[in-house]
Order: structure tokens, then sequence, then C-alpha cells
């Protein structure tokens, strides 16, 4: 049973918005820090957002700061990704992650399949 599923990728216009979602099963959610990845095409794949498990504190990469809110519902267990002003070079295979024990950048051991994200000029 794979404990993350994403959803909500597609593909968008510049300056259009997309909002990724992120169903977590079989996990205690509220222990676990949450992230948002992705993986370009040829790249590496990089932390994008991040947000600690009662939602207190988060963290964006500075290319997305100001256009992305990540956000998280320990009820529903889902964490999601609102994605406004999006840009070409935010196309990307998105992944969410769920970790434990280095916020926000390491630590992490469970993944979503990924999501794609298409932003066309």
């Amino acid at each position: 049973q794979v404990p993350l599923v994403e959803s909500g990728g597609g593909q968008v216009q510049a300056g259009g918005s997309l909002r990724l979602s992120c169903a977590a099963s079989g996990l205690a959610f509220d222990t676990f820090y949450m992230g948002w990845f992705r993986q370009a095409q040829g790249k590496e794949r990089v932390l994008v957002a991040a947000i600690s498990g009662r939602g207190g504190n988060s963290y964006y990469v500075d290319s997305v700061l100001g256009r992305f809110t990540i956000s998280r519902d320990n009820v529903e267990k889902t964490v999601s990704l609102r994605m406004n002003s999006l840009k070409p070079e935010d196309s990307a295979v998105y992944y969410c992650a769920a970790g434990q024990k280095n916020f926000p950048i390491g630590g992490y051991n469970y993944w979503g399949q990924g999501t794609q994200v298409m932003v066309s000029s």
C-alpha cells in the first residue's frame, strides 16, 4: 500500500494556477513533516516547500516564495500545494514526501508516485 498519493497536476498556461493535493494513509500523519519536491526533466529532485507536523513552520525555496503556499489538514491527512503565477520553469514532476528527522531539508522516508505539472508559455 502506497502511503502517499498525489493528485491535481496538469497543464496550464503561464500565469495560471494549480493546486496539488497529497493524501496519506497508514501514517501517524501529524508526527510527520511534509514536503513537496519537484524534478524537471534531466535535473535533480529539489525541495520546493515543506510544512511541520502541526503546520506551525513552513519552508519555501526562493524561486517559489510568494507564489506557492503549502498547507495541511491533519484531520483529513492531506497536504496541499497551491501554485499561483506559474512559470514555464515550474514544469516538473511534483512529489509529496513525509519525514521525521531533519525538517525541512532531509529525512524524508515516504514518497508519493508523483504528478506532472506542465506550464506553457
